[in-house]
């Protein structure tokens, strides 16, 4: 995969896995984020990967970041909008000002990236946009309102970004990662053991890691992906896919309701 690659928010967890995955497979990655920590993340992945401090809520800074890539490789082939920013209360007490900081990462950050690189990719009449929303944007939970509100609005603005730019053989998909242990889901540093305890009544009974959900990136940026296009690709253990009624038949065997859940979800990034 000779890809040239933008990732957002790889300073750190999922970000830095699939700047890692996308190397493992030959690409040529750029890694983004407001964190400084991303330029010792794009240091040890090698010299296929540099580093730039970005604001994606920034539009003025979309413009420099891509005519720098433009300038260096000539393409991007691929955009991966990770970078994002979570907050947890409950609807009461989230403020109309929490709202917007939430939007302005989540959403217009996403818009902001699409509005910049897809010119390019028009062009070259071919590319592949990958935006992480989360299985919180494919179904509703509590105390996540601004959080829950930003990824279903990536989820939309992925299928009209789709409908859009496919004549010009430009896809545009969307990932939808949930219980996946990153330092924005698990601020605290939760041994596994604690957070797969927490995922007992999903499918997959454990916790994901970063790297399980960095290869749904690398399918949808690989030309075997070339026939999705708006698909929704759901990384999360089957957490929307239901969750048991222990005792009753069709439930794991002796496993029993969890009578705690440990916190696994902080108040921002």
């Amino acid at each position: 995969m000779d890809k040239v690659t933008l990732v957002t928010g790889a300073a750190r967890g999922m970000g830095a896995a699939i700047a890692r995955r996308f190397i493992e497979e030959g690409a040529w990655v750029t890694l983004t984020d407001v964190l400084p920590e991303v330029t010792a993340t794009a240091a040890a992945l090698g010299e296929r990967a540099d580093s730039k401090i970005h604001d994606v809520a920034d539009e003025a800074g979309w413009a420099t970041l891509t005519e720098a890539l433009i300038a260096r490789h000539g393409r991007i082939d691929v955009l991966v909008n990770n970078a994002g920013i979570l907050l947890f209360k409950d609807l009461l007490s989230t403020s109309a000002t929490d709202l917007r900081r939430i939007l302005d990462v989540n959403v217009v950050g996403t818009f902001n990236g699409m509005h910049a690189v897809a010119p390019h990719m028009i062009r070259q009449c071919a590319g592949s946009i990958i935006n992480n929303s989360s299985a919180d944007g494919l179904h509703g939970a509590n105390a996540l309102s601004a959080y829950v509100s930003s990824k279903f609005a990536v989820r939309g603005m992925t299928k009209v970004a789709a409908l859009e730019l496919g004549p010009y053989g430009v896809r545009v998909n969307s990932v939808h990662p949930g219980g996946i242990n990153t330092p924005m889901a698990n601020p605290q540093g939760l041994p596994t053991a604690q957070l797969d305890f927490a995922f007992k009544q999903f499918a997959a009974q454990r916790v994901g890691h970063p790297e399980e959900a960095a290869e749904c990136f690398v399918f949808l940026a690989a030309d075997e992906s070339s026939y999705c296009m708006g698909s929704e690709l759901a990384v999360d253990g089957g957490l929307t896919a239901g969750h048991y009624y222990f005792g009753l038949p069709g439930s794991p065997p002796g496993v029993s309701a969890p009578r705690y859940m440990p916190p696994v979800r902080p108040t921002n990034k």
